[in-house]
Parts: C-alpha cells; structure tokens; sequence
C-alpha cells in the first residue's frame, strides 16, 4: 500500500500536466484561428447575397412583417461577417435600416428618379438591389445603375413582359490591402416570366461583356431560375462560375427559397432547388468556399430566402 502523501503528490503532478497539456491545445488553437483570420485579412473577400424580402403588410399579419424580422436579419447578416453584401428587395425603410445597422458599410444603389417619385414611401412594385461594403477595407472608383428593359438608363423601366421594372446596381471596388480593383452587381431576375428572366440576364451578359478579364467580376443576387435552367446557362456559356456548386460540387446542390419554414418547406409543384447566386468572372478570381445560410433566431427567419456566402480570393 503507498502512502496518502505519495498517491496525492503523483495526482497532483498527473493533474497539472492535463491542465498544462489543456493550455497548450488552448494556446494552438488561438494561433490556428489567428492564422486563419490572418489569413483571410490578407487576401479573402467574404460576399453574401440576401434576398431580405420586401417589407409588406401582409406578412404584418402572419407574423414575417419586417418590424418582426428587421433585427433578425440584422443577427444573421452580422453573423455572415461578409466583405460585401449585395441585397436584394429593398424598399425605403429597409434602406434607412441597413444604414443604421451598418454603419461601417457604405450603402449603394438606393436613390434614383424611380424612388424619388414615390414619395408616400409605399412599395409600388419597385425594391431595390443595395450592394453595402466595408468602408474601412474599400474605396469605391465606380458606380452605377442600369434598369433591364429596352431604355436601361430610363428609371424604373420595363420590357420584355416582366412582372415589375428590374434593374441591376454595380460598383467598382479597390482592395486598400492589395490595390487589386474588381466590379460586384447585384441583381433580381423576374418571378413570373421566364421569357423575361432570358432577356434579362442576356442583357446583363452584354453589358458585363464590355470588361476585359483584367477586370474581375462579381455578379449575386436573385435569378428565380435554378441552376438546370437556360437563365444560368447564358452566364455558364459567357465564362461565369457558379460559386456554389464550383465550391461544394453539383451534388450538393440545395433550395434556397423556403417561404419562412426552413428546411420544413416542401413546393407544392417541382422540385426545391437553389435560386440565389454569387458568380464570378475574370483573371485570377476563383472562390475558396460557399454555403447556404441557414440561420434563425429564435425561431424566426430573416427572410424567406436562405441568404448565400461565398469566400472568394482575387490574385
């Protein structure tokens, strides 16, 4: 039998070196995570896509009105921790929100003749697509609109048989870091003709066309359309990647549209398949990751869009 003395000297030697060997992995991981963080400081640009949904009355009544999710949108695009943000559905309070909200982003794309002559603040069919980005690691060097209709500079113009005017926001973007500049557009398709959907991702493939592939491109947003359709394939055709499926692979593929039930909700014709996009295009641009956000609080969802990330890296 060992003496008391010797036993608890043994376990008190046995117990430090657990709590030495605990600090250790405590200290590995810190400086694995600061390596990955540093990493992604010096060459990563985090982009989201989130559709917000447009603020509605009658989403008020069922309990999806936008004075129930504002702040939820809020908690989950803060947890994207994204570079850049392009928005899809934005009206005037919405816009008004996101500055308040972000105030180290820079918002784009919201004034316009088209807003300006709907001054009772009401939705008349015309949301807007923001792109927000990080003031601190940004300059922006361009900017601009084009509405996607047979007169794109005439504001809140319509062709083509779309339901409601579409258009795109676009800025051009210098990385204070590297210097490197790239253009990211944010977008939404049609949701009722997909006649209209062709003729609009067509034109935005003309006018994207115009850039050398010097020029990185980032194109995100709302297509309405899944991936198997000819809307995606226009771009596919022009030299576009799908960040999604180029980072997970084909197989991976999962809806985006959820009517504010998650992964409970099941279309009532078709298939559920992904509607939201981050497309890339251009020399030395090619994404490292991306998934589908699938966060809530409490419960209740930001939006009834999954919101999409992509980590891209632009040598």
């Amino acid at each position: 039998m060992l003496p008391c003395a010797f036993l608890n000297t043994r376990w008190r030697r046995c117990n430090l070196r657990r709590i030495g060997m605990k600090r250790i992995l405590i200290v590995c991981a810190a400086l694995l995570l600061c390596g990955v963080a540093a990493a992604r400081e010096r060459g990563v640009h985090r982009v989201a896509s989130c559709n917000i949904r447009v603020a509605l009355p009658q989403d008020e009544e069922g309990g999806n009105g936008w004075s129930a999710r504002k702040y939820v949108c809020e908690r989950v695009m803060k947890r994207c921790k994204a570079d850049i943000y392009c928005l899809q559905e934005v009206t005037v309070g919405q816009y008004e929100d996101m500055c308040r909200m972000f105030p180290g982003y820079f918002v784009f794309g919201y004034p316009g003749p088209e807003t300006d002559a709907l001054p009772d603040r009401e939705y008349h069919g015309i949301a807007k697509n923001l792109v927000m980005f990080s003031k601190r690691r940004y300059e922006m060097t361009g900017a601009g609109v084009y509405w996607l209709s047979d007169t794109p500079l005439v504001g809140g113009s319509s062709s083509w048989g779309t339901a409601r005017p579409r258009h795109v926001n676009w800025v051009r973007l210098r990385d204070r870091r590297s210097g490197r500049e790239f253009r990211v557009l944010s977008l939404h398709l049609d949701h009722i003709s997909h006649e209209a959907r062709l003729a609009q991702v067509r034109a935005v493939e003309e006018e994207t066309s115009q850039y050398p592939a010097g020029v990185p491109q980032v194109l995100a947003g709302d297509f309405n359309s899944r991936p198997s359709n000819p809307v995606a394939g226009v771009l596919a055709g022009a030299g576009w990647v799908d960040a999604f499926v180029e980072a997970n692979g084909e197989d991976a593929e999962q809806m985006s549209f959820h009517r504010f039930e998650g992964d409970a909700y099941k279309p009532k014709k078709g298939t559920p398949g992904r509607i939201d996009y981050i497309f890339l295009k251009g020399t030395g641009i090619r994404v490292v990751s991306s998934a589908l956000v699938k966060d809530c609080v409490g419960g209740k969802y930001p939006s009834d869009h999954y919101f999409l990330t992509a980590d891209i890296v632009i040598e």
